[in-house]
């Protein structure tokens, strides 16, 4: 086992870069780079405790905020496409699957760093050692497949999710503007508000660039922890908000279908399963705790806390507003101060986590960068392929037509990739020579043939809505778009 070192060494234990670095860089090559960010060694061995690094409490803040986005406004409509009792249970099995890839994941990167005697490893690097270690010939051949496979998910499907961010800010703040002459301090009567119109969406997006390019500034996962912290109050305070009304006055449930078709059904999975994305966030923060021996509890409790709100949440906005429901229940609310509260609550939140999920391309696609000139170009590079990735976000929010549905398209392939279907395929190819059970590996290949129902069906959903276009959008990690 190696012993930690200080920085400077041959070895260090001070990883300077992130642990998703560029798939054409070396572990080693990295290890020698001195960087003002990181301030931990990578993912040591699991009874390394390192003397830097984030708490199982801030680890714990950040598996809860890169999962609890404004998807969560858009499950009470999926589970009306479900049915009152297929969409909990699903709910709940959905969870339990995605925490158990999760941890799959977490597992195979020990391993490899086991017997590779190596302090870190990121999901491609996983992968890709994974695939050496099949039995087949030609897998071992094209292992390196796997990890650029793994680095181009990664990177689309977080830059994705920062798109749908900046358009989430952009139509939020617009209506709240829009609908502020008429907005009211009681809340008794939902009377309906013609907005005044105001400048068009697309300034708005423009609006919050600067805010943006500063905070992605921010590279530090223990000082970003407080900007997850922020975010996570933000939205729990607004999801309390939106409890306490959706929990009053709700009608008799008699009525309401226990389980949907399949056609309707559909629409319930495509949407639910991009809800429980945060595979790609896992090894970084495992690879940052002080000590690694602990994530596999704070992942089994992160997910849980999750899994519950998503439950209760989506039941309740079911039961409160039954076949009225709209795409995103903060449009279900009266039109006054407190309601419409949420809705900058929201914007803070969302706000805050565009850091965070910029975290993870950024780390990928720098160090590429930075590592092509001297040390004296390093930092300009560094800033200016960061504004640059953030402005690329900005352009595509603006530029693309109905974004929502363009990276569900291609997100149902990326995240489902990444978060079903990858995991256990991998840990067949990273156990099977060394013994499993015929009972764990058709649990991995069930788990996958679910994944790759997801990527069919979510492909299917978004193509059937880009050819029938005018049909409401219901991307998980976004809301209505006007």
């Amino acid at each position: 086992m190696p012993e930690t070192q200080r920085a400077g060494g041959p070895q260090g234990a001070v990883e300077l870069k992130l642990d998703l670095r560029s798939p054409l860089q070396s572990a080693e090559k990295l290890q020698d780079k001195d960087s003002s960010f990181l301030e931990g060694s990578a993912s040591e061995l699991p009874v390394l405790e390192k003397t830097k690094g984030i708490t199982a409490f801030q680890a714990l803040i950040h598996l809860v905020k890169c999962n609890m986005g404004t998807g969560i406004l858009g499950l009470p409509l999926a589970v009306k496409n479900a049915g009152l009792l297929t969409g909990p249970l699903s709910l709940l099995a959905m969870g339990f699957v995605a925490c158990h890839c999760m941890h799959i994941l977490v597992r195979c990167a020990q391993h490899f760093c086991h017997r590779l005697n190596k302090p870190f490893m990121d999901y491609g690097d996983t992968v890709m050692h994974g695939l050496e270690a099949s039995p087949s010939t030609w897998l071992q051949d094209h292992a390196h497949w796997g990890r650029h496979m793994v680095t181009f998910f990664l990177v689309f499907t977080q830059m994705g999710f920062c798109c749908v961010y900046i358009v989430f800010l952009a139509d939020n703040l617009k209506q709240v503007v829009e609908a502020m002459n008429g907005t009211t301090i009681s809340c008794h009567n939902n009377e309906t508000v013609i907005p005044m119109p105001t400048m068009d969406s697309r300034l708005y997006m423009l609006a919050f660039l600067p805010f943006l390019m500063l905070l992605v500034l921010i590279r530090n996962l223990r000082i970003m922890s407080i900007l997850s912290m922020l975010a996570n109050i933000s939205m729990l305070v607004s999801l309390i908000i939106i409890s306490q009304y959706i929990a009053q006055d709700i009608p008799d449930p008699s009525q309401l279908p226990l389980t949907t078709s399949w056609e309707t059904y559909s629409l319930f999975f495509g949407t639910a399963i991009f809800s429980f994305e945060s595979i790609g966030l896992v090894l970084p923060l495992e690879n940052k705790m002080k000590d690694t021996r602990r994530f596999p509890a704070i992942l089994s409790l992160g997910m849980s806390i999750i899994t519950a709100l998503y439950i209760v949440i989506s039941v309740l906005g079911y039961l409160r507003f039954q076949n009225d429901i709209k795409a995103s229940i903060t449009l279900n609310l009266p039109n006054c101060w407190l309601y419409q509260s949420v809705k900058l609550l929201y914007i803070t939140g969302i706000l805050c986590s565009y850091a965070l999920q910029f975290y993870v391309p950024a780390e990928i696609v720098i160090p590429l960068a930075v590592s092509r000139v001297s040390k004296r170009w390093a930092l300009l590079l560094d800033l200016s392929v960061r504004f640059t990735m953030v402005s690329l976000t900005c352009v595509l929010a603006i530029l693309i037509p109905r974004l929502d549905l363009v990276l569900a398209l291609m997100g149902s392939v990326s995240s489902s990739a990444l978060a079903l279907i990858i995991p256990p395929l991998l840990e067949i190819t990273t156990y099977y020579s060394e013994g499993m059970s015929p009972l764990a590996i058709a649990k991995d290949v069930l788990i996958s043939i679910l994944g790759f129902v997801g990527f069919v069906v979510g492909t299917y959903q978004a193509l059937d809505e880009l050819i029938q276009p005018g049909h409401p959008a219901t991307f998980s990690n976004s809301t209505t778009f006007i």
